[in-house]
């Protein structure tokens, strides 16, 4: 292993199982790269590729990442630019087999290395985790520089943490060890920022009129340096931007606490700095790292199932007695009863409609069973019989389905000595991976300090997003929403003003649940966790928003009293 401190640049060219499919060749012609990552996994793509494997046991991995490095294995190697990825999904071997044979078709000789271990399905009963469809537990990034420093061109992984695709290539780069915990935790953050793709570089951002050109935003890149600190930017000349913003937004975006945890080292959020140093360009400093947990976190999706769904379009005057009544016929005519019937009525529409869509609004019935034939023809009939002996104006926003098998996502936790890590290096031969010698349980952090109220003077309403910015995403069946804002006077209004009680009136939806407030005064933001409104996860609810990717969104449209004096944008 030879070490180095020149700074890293680490590429992303995926943030999910479907991303840009031109992002890889872009970010390997765009200009330089040390090493190009790519993220394909989520809670559902686990799921996703976990059936695939169940109808053929060669498949269970991303098979885009086949047809991409197809087109961009020969670039990546001409230029020197290592790939990691855990497109080898819930079959890390069976992607890496078939990455070698594609190497041999092109003529290519690519030192191709694998890291496994998380799978626990065989083992799933003896680690209490009872008959899961998958099981997998998340690796760090020492089986990812193993490889590296075992000379490998591509390294293929199966369930990692999303940001050990960064801190695997750093480790490798700079010699660290178990014990250099900020360093580990500054590329922990940097892993974190960029693994969502174009989420940094101006996608999906709260001030996105701010923005130049988004038409076609460019992938992040950190530049790691030896300390752990970084600086995230993109190709010069590409879409979107990089700011203090952008940044701020993707570390708010499904985490908790000050405490990220991993496998490899636990970072501290509220220690993030950021500066912006450059016209896209800015600079993380100040991460520091504790001990990591004694455990692994473990993902596990369960077939659940038979579901069907179908909605219906009720337009004009008296909706919601319109939904009374289609919903007493549809009970009532149902042959085969399935397990439980969900109904949701979304009122989309308004008074004096200038367009039908504007005058209607969306019935939504959802229909689980463990019996497949309850949700299946029976459901469906029904649905077709009702529609010339219902309400005035029925029809559906399609024809019904036949329905499917589900899924539920639930985390489990094991001893991580329990895991045994691997990585199969590019000669064959299999090296392990002990667990962190740092490991510990760390203690309760201090609660938060009770916030003064204070006169803030003469308020005008308006909605909150003219002054803050939110980010919100989905952590299995709970959501986070982290808010944050960009003038100190106004992060200490924020602070005082959005409390789990103020945000219970603001979003009615989370008032019945647990909700988790958490401060990050460096970043300006308050993060919330909201417990449970996302039922078992995004394959099993039925939510309008099921990965509650919009809720940070609806929060920043709601009405509240903002300082006049504070410099707001209308």
């Amino acid at each position: 292993m030879t070490t180095s401190h020149t700074p890293l640049r680490i590429g992303n060219s995926s943030g999910f199982y479907g991303d840009r499919f031109s992002a890889m060749r872009e970010m390997l012609t765009g200009g330089d790269l040390d090493y190009l990552t790519g993220d394909y996994l989520a809670e559902l793509t686990m799921l996703i590729l976990g059936r695939d494997r169940l109808k053929d046991p060669a498949r269970g991995y991303a098979t885009t990442f086949v047809r991409q490095l197809r087109d961009c294995l020969g670039l990546a190697m001409e230029r020197k630019v290592r790939i990691v990825s855990n497109a080898g999904g819930v079959n890390p071997r069976g992607l890496a087999d078939a990455l070698a044979a594609l190497a041999e078709e092109l003529g290519l000789t690519a030192a191709i290395a694998y890291v496994d271990g998380d799978d626990l399905m065989a083992r799933a009963d003896e680690l209490g985790l009872g008959a899961p469809l998958t099981a997998n537990a998340y690796l760090g990034g020492f089986g990812i520089a193993a490889a590296l420093d075992a000379g490998a061109d591509v390294v293929i992984t199966g369930r990692i943490t999303d940001a050990s695709l960064v801190v695997g290539p750093a480790i490798s780069h700079f010699g660290w060890t178990p014990h250099d915990l900020d360093a580990l935790a500054g590329a922990v953050v940097a892993g974190h920022v960029i693994e969502c793709g174009a989420q940094a570089t101006g996608g999906n951002y709260a001030f996105f009129t701010e923005i130049a050109d988004l038409r076609h935003p460019g992938f992040p890149i950190a530049e790691v340096a030896a300390d752990g600190s970084s600086v995230i930017t993109k190709h010069s000349g590409t879409g979107g931007a990089v700011s203090v913003g952008t940044v701020t937004a993707q570390l708010l975006y499904e985490v908790g606490g000050p405490r990220y945890f991993g496998p490899d080292v636990t970072a501290r959020l509220d220690s993030v700095a950021l500066h912006q140093v450059g016209p896209d360009r800015v600079q993380i400093s100040g991460v520091r790292g504790e001990a990591p947990p004694t455990t692994l976190k473990v993902s596990l999706n369960h077939l659940a199932g038979f579901r069907n769904e179908m909605t219906m379009v009720l337009t004009g005057l008296d909706i919601e007695a319109k939904a009374a009544l289609v919903r007493e016929q549809f009970e009532g005519a149902l042959p085969v009863k399935p397990d439980s019937l969900t109904w949701e009525l979304s009122r989309l529409d308004r008074p004096d409609p200038s367009t039908q869509a504007q005058g209607s609004a969306l019935l939504q019935v959802v229909a689980r069973s463990t019996d497949p034939a309850a949700v299946g023809r029976a459901f469906s009939s029904t649905a077709v019989e009702l529609a010339l002996a219902s309400y005035p104006g029925f029809t559906m926003t399609g024809p019904p389905g036949a329905g499917g098998p589900y899924g539920v996502f639930e985390p489990a936790y094991v001893a991580a000595e329990a895991v045994e890590h691997r990585v199969t290096l590019p000669d064959g031969s299999v090296r392990v991976i002990d667990p962190s010698p740092t490991r510990a349980d760390l203690p309760a952090l201090p609660a938060d300090p009770v916030t003064p109220q204070r006169d803030w003077g003469p308020c005008t309403p308006m909605p909150l997003g003219r002054i803050a910015g939110a980010r919100s995403g989905d952590k299995g069946g709970s959501a986070n929403v982290g808010v944050w804002v960009r003038d100190r006077e106004h992060f200490e209004w924020l602070d005082e003003v959005l409390t789990v009680a103020r945000l219970a009136e603001l979003l009615p939806e989370t008032a019945d649940l647990a909700v988790h407030r958490y401060r990050l005064p460096n970043l300006l933001a308050v993060n919330f966790v909201i417990e449970g409104i996302l039922g078992r996860g995004v394959a099993d609810n039925v939510r309008f928003d099921p990965q509650a990717k919009g809720i940070g969104e609806w929060l920043r449209a709601r009405i509240i009293d903002v300082p006049t004096r504070f410099e707001v944008s209308a």
